[in-house]
């Protein structure tokens, strides 16, 4: 059995891994796609030129089973048929072995499309011009949930506050860009390359030939932030169909510039917050609505949704809370998953109203939120209990000592330069604060009713162990701590450790890369089997066992009225940012980021801190300066690395940060989901520090230093936030 170097990431580091694009295959042939250029229309015909021996193009007509991806729903179509939906979509693969061939016959073909009028963004989705582009409305998902007594809360009011808060699109780059190579083998048609969970793979191939006889393995992988959890299905879906055809190894690699402006990106969301605070201002009511821009197809718009319905207040306590959400269908790329699945976007725009309610209060923003947090006797917004000790009051306090934020707060609340006059006035520095939360593992009870994560154990002869499951290490560091996990709990050298490559050909279905599931539920897994295999150990003798997972007694949940515990367990942190704005130009200087987390125990905390600097780092690019745009055309304006800045080390701040010991009982040594929380702060501390900096409101992401100019010197409406009166009890709230 191939098993991962036990030497943890050696091989990455010494650069002897082979990733997809360096591995050698005997006959290898290229694959390229041939996408639409139209965003939306009717495919009226269809021109193919004559092909070279030896050269070869599918399209729908050659898919011997479904022609669609399986990715939660059946509705986006490996090959695009009768129409198209968005600009990139694949039409038709096209094989051979010169890749300069492939790129003129890629020139030959010729589509005639009958255009209809495209919709970009949520509100051109709502027009309908042209009739819909999904069912009659272009709604792919709505749900709603309601805590307390909407109408009752905003009767206690004294004061309404609206708001409007937005998010934009985030491109993942990872180091890696998407590819697979197939090939025949034993009867099976296997897929092998750059991705997140192989049993998703496995059953898209299943689905789009017709048949089991398939196999996926993963490669070492250059990053996936989510990126690599739907996309694969892309490619692999019409690759198995040209493999099948061909029985020979074909290699789908994008290049640089393909990836950014095809692949999945993060959600762009809009949130309107309508709040009501009392005569002691305390909030009473708060009504959501927000709305998701899920691209062509639904993909798993409707999981981040459903993390964003039931996370909708973060880490606060209101008694009476409305909340409604729609997922918009768009002539853009579907939208898909990304690091917080939704978090950061929730995060940031609470977060950011938050902030704005506080400052109309005539309160410190940090203050003013620490006072609504969650306790421990609390309900949940979904009705349930809080589960274990809450420690949002002990990391409050170490996160307002480790950044001095009270001081740096009083300070520069007298710096020169008044927020009416503060335009071309030097620089002016700002400190801003975040807390936040994340759920870990699949919403509801999906992960007892849908996945049922299973792992196995087999322990050989020689005393090795070899861990069998389908998780993927795409950097957050599963070679390392699955083999701890299992070592610590047998009392056995690491290195007698070993974890199988994922490879649906060997290793059982765990279920998949993504939720900050890993450590939460296959990490348990993993610990139970070692304490069953501890148990009953038999030296000198090989022994197989398997896990399979059931939810805590405690954990409830229904599905149609999303009542009870929307996740198993939850992680929580704080973030303080401060930065230094040059009110001449806009720009800005990160001068220190903190972080404090509530993880349960980090089972390796040199790995922990890994992710502490990377979510850190990746939030704090997607609150300053990772911008993309939409063109009038469908496509997005920033197409390279060029285009599309994201943060170098010349932009990263010193990060402190500490967590809170806070073991949970139902994970492998009291640990938690950690891989994800660390993006979903960032953002919001970093636009409070600047809205703190410049005097200026910022409802927002990016903050650029374009639309900070834009903010102080007048091209943008700085009122943003509405407050009202309330009308007297008995009135329309």
């Amino acid at each position: 059995m191939d098993t991962v170097n036990t030497r943890f990431k050696w091989q990455e580091a010494t650069g002897e891994a082979k990733y997809i694009a360096d591995r050698h295959y005997e006959g290898l042939l290229e694959g390229r796609f041939y996408r639409s250029s139209c965003p939306r229309g009717v495919i009226k015909s269809v021109e193919i030129p004559e092909l070279p021996e030896g050269y070869h193009i599918f399209g729908a007509k050659d898919v011997p089973g479904q022609n669609v991806l399986p990715i939660v729903e059946i509705d986006w179509p490996a090959f695009a048929d009768n129409e198209v939906r968005f600009v990139g979509q694949v039409i038709f693969l096209v094989v051979g072995s010169d890749p300069d061939v492939l790129e003129q016959l890629l020139g030959q073909i010729h589509v005639d499309y009958e255009p209809l009028t495209p919709a970009y963004t949520i509100a051109e989705s709502k027009a309908l011009v042209d009739g819909a582009i999904h069912a009659d409305d272009n709604i792919l998902d709505h749900h709603s949930l309601e805590k307390g007594d909407i109408e009752a809360g905003f009767a206690k009011a004294v004061t309404i506050i609206e708001d409007t808060c937005s998010t934009g699109y985030q491109e993942h780059i990872y180091l890696e860009t998407q590819g697979c190579v197939g090939y025949p083998k034993d009867g099976k048609i296997v897929i092998e390359g750059s991705m997140q969970c192989p049993w998703y793979v496995h059953h898209c191939m299943a689905v789009v030939l017709g048949h089991d006889h398939v196999r996926a393995i993963q490669c070492p992988t250059g990053g996936g932030f989510g990126g690599k959890e739907d996309y694969p299905d892309v490619l692999a879906g019409p690759l198995a169909v040209a493999v099948e055809r061909l029985q020979k190894p074909i290699r789908i690699v994008l290049e640089r510039s393909e990836d950014i402006m095809f692949t999945s990106k993060r959600h762009p969301v809009e949130f309107h917050y309508k709040t009501g605070i009392d005569a002691d201002g305390n909030i009473v009511a708060m009504d959501v609505k927000f709305d998701v821009n899920s691209g062509a197809y639904l993909s798993l718009s409707g999981i981040v949704l459903q993390r964003s319905i039931t996370t909708a207040t973060n880490v606060y306590d209101i008694p009476n809370v409305r909340v409604e959400g729609h997922a918009w269908t768009t002539n853009t790329v579907p939208t898909g998953a990304f690091r917080g699945f939704g978090s950061p976007q929730n995060c940031y725009c609470m977060e950011n109203h938050m902030t704005h309610v506080a400052k109309q209060l005539g309160e410190e923003p940090a203050a003013f939120k620490m006072r609504h947090f969650l306790k421990s006797d609390s309900k949940s917004l979904t009705g349930a209990d809080i589960f274990g000790d809450l420690v949002l009051d002990q990391m409050m306090e170490k996160i307002l000592s480790m950044s001095d934020y009270n001081t740096k707060t009083a300070l520069y609340a007298f710096q020169p330069g008044s927020d009416e006059h503060c335009a071309g006035s030097g620089k002016r520095r700002g400190i801003g604060f975040s807390a936040f939360q994340h759920g870990c593992g699949f919403a509801g009870d999906l992960e007892d009713t849908l996945v049922k994560a299973r792992v196995g154990l087999n322990k050989l002869a020689d005393g090795t162990v070899q861990i069998l499951a389908s998780n993927t290490d795409i950097g957050q560091g599963l070679t390392l701590t699955f083999r701890k996990i299992v070592a610590d709990t047998l009392n056995r050298p690491l290195d007698t450790i070993q974890l199988a490559v994922p490879d649906t050909g060997v290793v059982p279905d765990s279920g998949p890369t993504v939720a900050s599931r890993s450590i939460l539920i296959v990490g348990y897994l993993l610990e139970k089997a070692a304490q069953k295999l501890q148990l009953n150990w038999k030296e000198g003798e090989p022994q197989e066992l398997e896990e399979v997972y059931r939810k805590p007694d405690y954990h409830v949940w229904d599905q149609t009225t999303y009542q009870g515990n929307a996740y198993q367990a939850t992680s929580y942190g704080m973030n303080v940012v401060e930065v230094e704005v040059d009110m001449a130009t806009g720009e800005t200087e990160i001068l220190g980021a903190w972080g404090v987390f509530d993880i349960g125990r980090a089972i390796d905390p040199v790995v922990f801190r890994g992710q502490i600097d990377g979510g850190m780092v990746q939030a704090l690019g997607y609150g300053s300066c990772e911008k993309m745009e939409m063109t009038r055309d469908g496509v997005f304006a920033q197409k390279t690395m060029a285009d599309y800045v994201i943060p170098t080390s010349l932009d990263v701040p010193t990060i402190d940060s500490d967590y809170v010991d806070n073991p949970y009982p139902f994970g492998p040594n009291g640990a938690k989901g950690g891989g994800e929380l660390t993006h979903n702060g960032g953002a919001a501390a970093f636009a409070a520090a600047v809205e703190a900096a410049i005097g200026k409101t910022m409802s927002s992401i990016p903050v650029t230093p374009e639309r900070i100019c834009q903010k102080l010197y007048g091209e943008e409406p700085e009122q943003t936030v509405r407050k009202v009166k309330a009308p007297r009890a008995g009135g329309n709230a």
